[in-house]
């Protein structure tokens, strides 16, 4: 049973954890041409993961933390068409794309703010650089319901894209109001509707809890109301607020913010209710039905996790296309571009749009091992780690060890010789538990403006 005294008492700033060393580690003393060395020295056994970056909105949705460019200029979008497919041509050039791919994300911005044209042409490219997708491979988008047609759900259809992801964030008009992003709930319907018309196998809804004037009354409509149209998965996220990060944030009034304790009584209720209506909770902000991979995959102990959140397709190179996208290949990260201008530039110069990145050390990278098990599967098994680094994990980590030992007596984990394990309250507690491993943690420790709040 979930103890959420307990809970409480760990709020502090601290990493999400999609990757490890996190991005505040990237730098640009990673060099271009070690990246282009790593590229052209990939594993051609391993698959690849690709993300896209389609980063255009018509407005500013004031809670987004996204990299997104505003825009309603036709112009702007057909010539970011072109600069991705001189990107792929260079890629092509130091990557082996005739590897198989297992799974492909459409991210933003807004995917679905391009045409059903445009789509299909921007997948076909994609396409004739990589054409060994596997039968299974899982091909994603992330949806904005105000911006979805039926031509552009039928072109994703025909192009395999079988999963799908729709931005809801809360039903009440004012929060909506308060957010910038008014979005009825028959808007909603009627996307996630056209979905299920042209076969995504699995339909999947976000909202936030922690915005302008939400309050657990109206956050139990919101889940009332998301619960009739039967996704497959939900992503319930914590509101970051960082508007130090993200300028569209300092548009919202923090007086009109829940309370700590209102988000924590949301938070209890939404457990509650969604666990109580058949779905199954997944560590820190995911909900699935009991029949979903993502649980197969934790009784297996091989569930994934990268900048696309949880997945099942583990075991890849992640290629990221696009302004700002990020890859990750076995020892490293790799971020491109922020800036158009200079995104531009460098594939101008036939070069690819590479910024910064972290090369990852020894170290890093047997972190990196205990920090994704744990975050991902929510335990570690200590002696498949031993085997796999010749190390003793005592010895190693004896400092992180001693870290968790308030956890163990309050029944947040379990830790012997062989595993450390979290209880059903410490999977909420994750990014705690894995932070005695973070090397750079201190680093940061005395910034309040450098991670959300974990609780």
């Amino acid at each position: 049973m979930l103890d959420f005294a307990k809970y409480t008492k760990y709020s502090k700033p601290g990493p999400r954890y999609t990757s490890y060393p996190t991005a505040l580690e990237f730098s640009d003393s990673y060099a271009y041409d070690t990246y282009i060395n790593k590229l052209q020295n990939q594993d051609a056994t391993r698959p690849l993961s690709l993300y896209f970056h389609l980063p255009f909105c018509r407005n500013a949705c004031y809670f987004c933390g996204c990299s997104v460019v505003f825009t309603s200029k036709e112009d702007k979008m057909l010539r970011y068409m072109e600069y991705l497919k001189r990107e792929l041509d260079i890629l092509s050039k130091h990557l082996d794309c005739k590897r198989q791919v297992i799974q492909m994300h459409f991210g933003g911005g807004t995917p679905t703010f391009f045409s059903a044209p445009q789509l299909k042409e921007i997948i076909e490219a994609i396409k004739s650089y990589f054409p060994n997708f596997v039968k299974d491979a899982e091909i994603s988008c992330e949806i904005d319901p105000r911006h979805i047609n039926e031509e552009q759900m039928k072109v994703m259809s025909q192009a395999g894209f079988n999963r799908v992801s729709f931005g809801i964030q809360d039903f009440n008009e004012k929060v909506q109001i308060a957010v910038h992003r008014v979005q009825p709930y028959e808007m909603t319907k009627a996307a996630m509707d056209l979905a299920r018309k042209y076969n995504m196998h699995s339909v999947n809804v976000d909202l936030i809890y922690g915005l302008p004037f939400q309050t657990l009354e109206t956050f139990k409509e919101t889940l009332t109301l998301a619960l009739t149209l039967n996704p497959d998965r939900f992503a319930v996220f914590n509101y970051a607020h960082v508007p130090w990060l993200k300028k569209t944030m300092r548009k919202i009034d923090e007086t009109t913010l829940p309370l700590p304790d209102e988000k924590l009584h949301i938070m209890q209720y939404t457990i509650d209710f969604l666990t109580s209506n058949g779905y199954k909770m997944i560590g820190m902000d995911h909900f699935a039905k009991p029949e979903d991979e993502l649980f197969k995959a934790i009784e297996k102990g091989e569930l994934h996790r990268n900048f696309q959140g949880y997945t099942t397709k583990g075991g890849a190179d992640l290629i990221g296309v696009g302004l700002t996208s990020i890859g990750e290949g076995v020892d490293s990260y790799n971020q491109n571009f922020k800036d158009m201008d200079e995104y531009e530039a460098a594939i101008e110069a036939g070069k690819l749009p590479f910024e910064r990145g972290v090369v990852l050390n020894a170290d890093d990278q047997i972190r990196q091992y205990v920090i994704m098990e744990l975050m991902s599967n929510f335990k570690l098994d200590i002696r498949r780690f031993e085997k796999l680094y010749n190390i003793e994990f005592k010895t190693y980590f004896a400092d992180a060890i001693e870290a968790l030992k308030p956890f163990a007596e309050e029944e947040l984990l379990t830790m012997d010789e062989n595993h450390i394990e979290c209880s059903e309250t410490g999977t909420l507690l994750i990014r705690n538990i894995a932070m005695p491993f973070d090397a750079y943690m201190k680093r940061h420790a005395t910034s309040s403006k450098t991670f959300s709040k974990t609780v």
